[in-house]
């Protein structure tokens, strides 16, 4: 599903944020990247969504070659990829379930399949009875289950999550993960950046060391 081939990324001023990766993520796999803060995990996720490009090296997601894609073609890209990042990227304009609704509005959906989907995906997280709340009155556990609501509701094969129980209490934690280890087991690909020990010992299928934008073997 998921091919690095010797893969580099440089910013402009010369910082490398990652050096020459090469490995393969497979159909239905739930892998951790694990490293320290400024290892590339971040960089890494951008990659496979086709929001940062590769400076050498190819990313095939489907076989796709995602850094060589159009600008037209990387919405078609992200509508089979749900994204979960550090900062929420709620909009505390509008409700938990306009929040929601708003990637389904965005691919077509009629508004009734969507209302429909987006409700199923609030009762997934534990959500539903806050869908017309505003966003700021969640708390920050709360918070993270609508950013995951709104990554799986249009039902995308593989899920990319940055830090997603950072900040969370254990308890929190702990549900996050276990609704990502429920999303794998009916076949969704998860790639999840985390410093979280506990939670790689505990739920990890397979483990990518980073180390200053190296893969360590």
């Amino acid at each position: 599903m998921i091919r690095f081939d010797n893969v580099t990324k440089r910013y402009p001023g010369g910082h490398e944020a990652l050096c020459k990766l090469s490995f393969e993520i497979g159909e239905g796999e739930m892998v951790f990247l694990a490293g320290h803060s400024g290892a590339g995990k971040s960089t890494l996720l951008k990659l496979i969504a086709a929001i940062e490009r590769p400076t050498t090296g190819s990313v095939l997601v489907n076989s796709q070659n995602v850094g060589k894609m159009g600008r037209g073609a990387v919405p078609y890209l992200r509508r089979n990829i749900g994204l979960i990042f550090q900062d929420h990227k709620l909009l505390f304009d509008r409700s938990v379930i306009q929040n929601v609704l708003l990637p389904l509005q965005i691919a077509g959906f009629s508004r009734h399949d969507a209302a429909s989907r987006a409700r199923a995906a609030l009762d997934k997280v534990g959500l539903l009875k806050r869908e017309k709340a505003n966003p700021i009155t969640l708390s920050g556990g709360e918070q993270q289950r609508l950013c995951i609501a709104r990554a799986v509701v249009s039902r995308p094969a593989l899920l990319l999550a940055d830090e997603p129980t950072g900040n969370l209490d254990a308890d929190y934690a702990r549900d996050i993960m276990d609704m990502f280890k429920a999303f794998n087991q009916v076949g969704v690909t998860l790639v999840i950046a985390s410093h979280d020990e506990d939670a790689i010992r505990t739920y990890a299928g397979r483990v990518l060391h980073l180390d200053h934008g190296v893969l360590q073997a």
